[in-house]
């Protein structure tokens, strides 16, 4: 699993840091999360394939997170995309999608698959998605990448017991009982659960309940972090979160680690201090940059 920083800026891009959006790989799925302006070219900077996009988690819609769209689904038709994209998105999207695709005389063709979802469990495969209603200017959804726990087998017990890699192994991941002579081996003799991965996003809100739960134990918060602490007042106006309050939110819900992003361009020479309030709550706290990649 890999997440790829395409754009860390706020409102506001600069030199550094592109508008908002993240990939994330996970085996065959590539998920965005958000499409600022100039997400397309993003791709191209980190050598990455658009067109194996699969989903395109939006959000929010203010321009900051989706003005990207127009041109990247312009590039995916132009490039030939054979996948379909699933698009999901708050209350609203189906409206504003079908007004991008109004507003230019598009070329080409492409599927897309559009969703509005409220909250809770929206996607449940290979991996869960799950989407939680946070307190912004519009409707707001954080999501959570949930990969499903998976059974392994001990392969030090299996070799002692004369099992080697093979089908009969597969027959015990499925939790099925096998005999080996006159042996009957089962899962519990030689297998363990595997906990899977949780990634957790929250742009764009103010601090509440909601966050916490969105990030719950989480191996890898990814959140905006818009104001210091001194202007923690223009942050509740604004309803975004100071670094401050993004590492509460991290160490309420317990989570492992935490990236702070979405930062206001008004402290784009002041990192250190970001990065200091959130760590005297939250140590285990980075702040992300554009083309950065992290596995998870």
């Amino acid at each position: 699993m890999e997440i790829i920083f395409l754009g860390t800026g706020q409102a506001v891009p600069t030199a550094q840091r592109n508008h908002t959006a993240i990939l994330l790989k996970y085996e065959n799925e590539n998920i965005l999360v958000d499409c600022g302006e100039g997400t397309q070219r993003q791709f191209r900077k980190a050598g990455l394939n658009p067109c194996k996009l699969t989903k395109l988690l939006i959000t929010h819609w203010h321009g900051d997170h989706i003005l990207g769209i127009p041109g990247l689904l312009q590039t995916l038709a132009l490039n030939n995309y054979s996948n379909t994209l699933d698009v999901y998105g708050p209350r609203g999207t189906k409206r504003y999608m079908d007004m991008i695709l109004g507003m230019f005389v598009f070329e080409g063709k492409i599927d897309l698959k559009i969703h509005e979802i409220e909250e809770g469990v929206f996607y449940d495969n290979k991996f869960i998605l799950e989407a939680f209603p946070l307190e912004h200017g519009a409707p707001t959804l954080a999501y959570s990448f949930i990969e499903k726990e998976k059974k392994r087998i001990d392969m030090k017990k299996a070799k002692k017991l004369g099992l080697k890699a093979g089908p009969l192994i597969g027959e015990l991941q499925r939790g099925k009982a096998i005999k080996l002579g006159k042996k009957t081996i089962k899962f519990s003799d030689i297998g363990y659960v595997e906990k899977g991965k949780k990634i957790s996003f929250i742009f764009d809100t103010r601090i509440c309940r909601e966050c916490v739960d969105a990030a719950k134990d989480a191996d890898l918060v990814i959140s905006e972090a818009t104001y210091t602490e001194e202007m923690k007042d223009k942050a509740s106006e604004y309803k975004h979160l100071t670094a401050a309050q993004a590492a509460s939110i991290a160490k309420k819900a317990k989570a492992k680690k935490l990236y702070l992003s979405h930062i206001s361009q008004r402290h784009e020479k002041e990192f250190s201090k970001v990065l200091g309030e959130a760590r005297k709550v939250f140590k285990n706290t980075w702040i992300a940059e554009d083309l950065m990649k992290i596995e998870v």
